[in-house]
């Protein structure tokens, strides 16, 4: 990683921690219980890299920086309740996550599904705002295009396909159709909202999704290696599970090898797609550099 990313990144992993923080007060009362789920789920770790996108795609476009910030944290709680969920018994049954238990672990499965559920309403709660965008117009188009991004034609739908991953085969087409909606699609409106924000033409706005869609793929196809060849301990949570399950990835299909040619490939790709923004998309250009070496 190179230091101007890592600094990019821990910066606003700091803003959107505090922005999180504020967003999702501590609550008295009997409900209060909820709360601290959605605390525990949201706070304290991950790599934030969908947050971090919208940032970055909003600093391309001068989108004032508390509007972007509001819209980045809104997808941080979609992308934690989907991890709270997906670590649930009835799901991929995980006991860890970011390096300690997961929130039905740390508290129970009816209070994990309530707290996802929290988590995902409290986001578009966000995005409808006034103070999130003054246009109203733009608030719209966001609730709009996460609510796809999030539901059967994205992220939801992909968790369908995968789960019926573990009872049939499945070709590299539908494992990369599964990929594209489970992992990508929150990867592709994490890019765009930048555009949206900041009313960009269409040819920058279709140059961002390009670039999201090649990063989509070039972060899954490294998270297939590292379940493969990583170590739980640096992961913060289980590997290995995908074989164990059965399930076809894009390394079980594909070869570690291909798989990692592949996934260097689309992260080049990914870059192309960057061009018209000069200097400007350094950060972006390296975080798709970054994503297939990284080792969590």
């Amino acid at each position: 990683m190179t230091p101007i990313l890592a600094e990019a990144l821990a910066r606003d992993a700091e803003r959107i921690e505090t922005a999180l923080a504020v967003m999702l007060p501590e609550m008295p009362g009997p409900e209060r219980r909820v709360v601290e789920a959605m605390r525990y789920a949201a706070l304290g770790g991950g790599k934030r890299m969908r947050p971090f996108l919208v940032l970055e795609s909003a600093r391309l476009f001068n989108v004032n920086p508390d509007c972007a910030l509001r819209v980045a944290a809104a997808i941080e709680m979609v992308h934690c309740y989907s991890l709270v969920h997906d670590d649930l018994p009835a799901m991929d049954d995980d006991d860890m996550r970011r390096g300690r238990p997961t929130v039905h672990k740390a508290f129970d499965e009816a209070t994990a599904i309530l707290a996802g559920d929290a988590l995902l309403t409290r986001a578009f709660e966000v995005l409808a705002d006034p103070l999130t965008h003054g246009d109203g117009n733009v608030r719209s188009e966001l609730v709009l295009t996460l609510a796809r991004a999030a539901g059967a034609e994205g992220m939801v739908g992909g968790q369908m396909i995968d789960l019926d991953a573990e009872h049939r085969e499945m070709d590299i087409g539908i494992i990369m159709r599964l990929q594209r909606l489970k992992t990508g699609a929150l990867i592709l409106f994490a890019c765009e909202a930048g555009a949206v924000m900041g009313h960009a033409p269409a040819q920058l706005r279709e140059a961002l999704r390009g670039y999201a869609q090649d990063l989509g793929l070039a972060f899954q196809m490294t998270d297939d290696l590292l379940d493969v060849e990583g170590e739980a301990g640096d992961l913060g949570k289980a590997v290995g599970k995908d074989a164990a399950r059965g399930k076809a990835t894009f390394v079980s299909l594909l070869g570690a090898a291909r798989a990692r040619d592949q996934a260097h490939m689309l992260a080049e790709q990914a870059v192309t797609h960057l061009h018209a923004f000069g200097a400007e998309g350094a950060c972006l250009r390296d975080l798709a550099l970054w994503v297939v070496e990284r080792r969590s």
